[in-house]
């Protein structure tokens, strides 16, 4: 199995490739983001690392399609589009709504006979804990000031009343699918998971956080990190030391 040519298909982008690299990370952007955030990462790990990023359906040049604004239908369409890609072993980072779809297609992988190497899930709390949060049914404005007390949307969008207005499509839709996603309970990861969140962030606590054990029969880590709930903008060194270390842990 061989993965794709750099640039095909709409849901996996490639910034850097890696051929001669013996680990792939796949990343997956947070509620509103965008496959692009990870640009510093991939450019941190290639060559070392091949990185590729999850771009979600109706953003950016995917804004005309239609969201998914269902974790469930999001996971699967990943999965398929992922599979081409598992010719080298993969590792899943997701941040807060990533980390959950990471955690739902690396079930979908497993279930494949694709074992990740590992699952890092940053700044959210742990498929089985639940919160009743309904920002996705919120008035735009609202929505604004979420993303504004989140700080997770850069500050030329936020300042930008015309690009913020064309965005909050996918916002909400994005919203919808980390709200109203509900864990089934059951299967565990055979893959280990790395747990990595700020100790200020309003949306992850630190019991929420160690939950992630019961979800894997493997190893769990977990790494506190001072900043709130996008910690990562400021700590981006020690994670991606995190992270390339478990990567250089398969040797060519």
């Amino acid at each position: 199995m061989s993965a794709p040519h750099v640039g095909e298909g709409l849901w996996v982008r490639q910034f850097h490739p890696a051929p001669a690299a013996v680990t792939r990370l796949v990343c997956f952007p947070h509620a509103g983001g965008s496959a692009p955030y990870f640009l510093p990462v991939s450019k941190a790990l290639s060559p070392g690392v091949d990185v590729v990023a999850i771009q979600y359906p109706g953003r950016q040049d995917r804004r005309h399609e239609k969201c998914l604004d269902n974790i469930a239908d999001l996971a699967d369409a990943v999965t398929a589009e992922l599979l081409p890609w598992a010719d080298r072993p993969l590792v899943l980072f997701g941040h807060s709504m990533g980390a959950t779809l990471a955690f739902e297609v690396a079930l979908r992988l497993e279930r494949k006979d694709v074992v990740p190497l590992a699952l890092f899930a940053s700044g959210r709390r742990a498929p089985s804990r639940y919160r009743d949060e309904q920002v996705h049914t919120r008035s735009d404005d609202e929505i604004i000031q979420e993303l504004r007390l989140l700080s997770g949307t850069s500050s030329q969008v936020l300042g930008d009343e015309e690009i913020l207005r064309m965005a909050l499509p996918a916002i909400r839709g994005d919203y919808t699918a980390a709200e109203t996603y509900r864990h089934t309970g059951g299967a565990r990861l055979a893959a280990p998971i790395h747990v990595h969140y700020g100790t200020e962030d309003p949306r992850v606590d630190r019991e929420e956080a160690e939950a992630w054990a019961e979800h894997t029969s493997d190893r769990f880590e977990i790494q506190r990190h001072p900043g709130g709930h996008f910690y990562l903008n400021d700590e981006a060194p020690r994670l991606i030391e995190a992270i390339a270390r478990v990567c250089s842990s398969v040797k060519g």
